[in-house]
């Protein structure tokens, strides 16, 4: 087992590595929070892309009760509100470019008809929702993902939603069934996915068994009895069952993040709780095993504080804060609102992976161990810099974001991918960066997280190398290949 290297390394003793430090710089975004009664209790998403075409990431927050408020980045930390037509009721959303016109588009979520808004120059958008063809509801919706297939111009989309409001016999196991999108002439056709079991993330992505497959994480909150996680092969279009090796979990399904931690080109899957915080390792089968706990990703309760009860965890995302090669993870925590048996100070984490692949709290040393109701969050350079800085949405409190002042950080790369066809940025791809220090992958998708996600170039730190060996493997299965220098942003075109 490839575990029981790292657990050895473990006992043996690690290089000392230096604590990551952000600054506090929230007070430079415009004043916004997300707000709202029990259909707010969850969602809460911030998507993050550049729709200014300046190379900064701008912001998308969802406000729940309260409007969505859209931020432009000016640079130097220094932000500002952008013109937005009022928009409540927003759970979350995802950057994505619809129509492959270049320009970053959102698909918004909401506890009512969702809408899709078209990029425009300058950071405007306008409702395209009916002259793209898609079908709405009011549906309760709280998860999204999307893909493109075959020679489809225009993207599948995945729509999630949670508890059926319309239901009398409800809120307890009455979860709403999901909703497939396909593109057709003239527009979309909706067909729904049963059963549905209230989930609260999806993610189209490549599984273990490396076949593209939708994952959904559900909240056995409301579904209590009968349901589980899902895995739903997107060729074959059905779900996965004990004979394909998937092994029904059943959890508090609030958020998924997707990366490969062991070097070996499958992705590890990070799925938040309340309670454990449960990794997933692929494995040479094609099958998933639980992480040891020694891992040290369990994160069952707070960190810092005396409440013991055990934490809610939303959003999750890896990212290298420190540009050493390894990928870390952070995950926002917070109660749902009063819930007793759970903690209410409920600081977040901040991960940081060592070298024999465990991973150390570190979110209190850091300075971003802060205790509101967190739910939806992005890493992102914000300033250019080359290190991950950290974006967190709070249920009834501020938006705050944190400038990564780590010193003695590695070398990085960017990498945007762009394509000529609808698939503008090559969602599907797969980019494999490799060092002196090892191989690193990532998934170029649309969705996972909580709520929200980001569409930005690729980051990857690279240590002491001055340049990174890349290939990218594109949706139609070509391979490329690349020798590109570190400390800059590469755009990979096909």
């Amino acid at each position: 087992m490839k575990w029981r290297a790292a657990l050895l390394a473990c006992l043996i003793g690690t290089a000392a590595q230096a604590d990551p430090q952000f600054e506090d710089r929230s007070t430079a975004l415009p004043d916004h929070r997300y707000t709202g009664g029990w259909e707010h209790f969850v969602g809460g998403g911030v998507a993050v892309f550049d729709c200014d075409g300046d190379s900064l990431p701008d912001i998308f927050a969802a406000g729940g009760a309260s409007s969505a408020t859209l931020i432009r980045n000016r640079g130097g930390f220094r932000f500002s509100p952008a013109s937005l037509a009022p928009l409540t009721g927003v759970t979350g959303a995802y950057p994505i470019d619809m129509d492959g016109d270049g320009i970053t588009d959102l698909f918004v979520l909401r506890a009512g008809a969702n809408l899709a808004l078209r990029g425009g120059p300058d950071c405007t958008f306008t409702d395209a929702t009916e002259g793209w063809g898609l079908p709405t509801d009011t549906r309760w919706s709280t998860a999204f993902t999307a893909w493109w297939e075959g020679d489809d111009s225009r993207p599948t989309l995945a729509i999630g939603n949670y508890v059926d409001r319309t239901d009398p016999d409800g809120p307890f196991e009455a979860c709403d069934e999901n909703t497939i999108l396909r593109p057709v002439t003239g527009g979309y056709d909706a067909a729904p996915l049963t059963p549905g079991f209230c989930p609260l993330s999806m993610l189209a992505a490549r599984d273990a068994r490396g076949r593209p497959a939708l994952r959904l994480s559900n909240d056995r909150h409301y579904y209590v009895t009968g349901g589980h996680e899902q895995m739903w092969d997107i060729a074959e279009r059905r779900f996965l069952g004990p004979e394909d090796g998937w092994q029904n979990v059943a959890l508090w399904g609030m958020g998924i993040a997707s990366r490969d931690i062991t070097g070996d080109g499958a992705d590890e899957v990070m799925l938040t709780s309340m309670g454990d915080q449960l990794m997933q390792i692929a494995q040479p089968d094609g099958t998933y095993a639980a992480a040891p706990y020694s891992i040290g990703t369990y994160a069952q309760r707070p960190h810092v504080g005396d409440d013991g009860r055990p934490s809610t965890g939303w959003h999750a995302e890896f990212g290298d804060i420190d540009n050493d090669g390894r990928a870390d993870l952070f995950i926002a925590k917070g109660n749902v609102d009063q819930m007793p048996g759970l903690a209410t100070r409920d600081p977040n984490n901040l991960l940081m992976q060592r070298p024999d692949g465990t991973f150390v709290e570190r979110a209190a040393k850091a300075g971003v161990a802060t205790t509101d109701r967190s739910r939806g969050a992005a890493l992102a350079d914000f300033d250019g810099d080359g290190r991950l800085d950290l974006l967190v949405l709070n249920r009834r409190a501020p938006l705050e974001i944190y400038r990564n002042v780590t010193e003695g950080t590695g070398n990085w790369i960017g990498l945007r991918l762009q394509q000529q066809t609808g698939n503008r940025d090559a969602i599907g791809a797969v980019v494999t960066v490799e060092t002196p220090r090892g191989r690193q992958s990532v998934q170029q998708v649309i969705g996972g997280g909580h709520a929200g996600g980001q569409l930005l170039p690729r980051h990857f730190g690279l240590g002491a190398a001055p340049r990174a060996d890349v290939s990218v493997r594109w949706p139609d299965g070509v391979t490329t290949r690349h020798r590109l220098d570190a400390n800059r942003i590469h755009r990979i075109a096909r």
